[in-house]
């Protein structure tokens, strides 16, 4: 067997000088972290042409979703969430329990007429 020696083996066609640095032009960049409550730490640049308060304080954690902060020993804290209000919450704010009773007996009312209708309806066609 003969051994096949290559001098470019390993780099691509047209490559140009082994251990080019010069692969066009890179934007000046700022890298900011950000912490959440969890420990987590992210990273995101940003151009170094952008005006400081433009910067963002506080992002979502990709991770956990948690609101993280550029303050390290200070993450920012879940701020508490009112609880799913059901429909008949809502309702219960806007009505008095003396309007409630009132609709909810024209409605009893409203489906026993329906109901005596249909039965009538359908003992007349039996």
């Amino acid at each position: 067997m003969s051994a096949n020696s290559s001098s470019i083996r390993g780099s691509r066609v047209g490559s140009g000088p082994m251990g080019e640095s010069d692969r066009g032009f890179q934007a000046e960049q700022i890298v900011v972290n950000y912490y959440c409550l969890n420990g987590h730490e992210h990273s995101v640049r940003y151009s170094a042409s952008i005006e400081p308060e433009e910067i963002p304080f506080g992002l979502d954690c990709p991770s956990c979703g948690f609101p993280s902060g550029t303050d390290k020993k200070n993450p920012p804290q879940v701020e508490k969430h009112e609880p799913y209000k059901t429909h008949l919450a809502y309702v219960k704010e806007r009505r008095t329990e003396a309007e409630a009773k009132e609709l909810l007996e024209e409605a009893v009312s409203a489906v026993r007429e329906r109901r005596i209708r249909l039965a009538a309806a359908a003992s007349t066609a039996n």
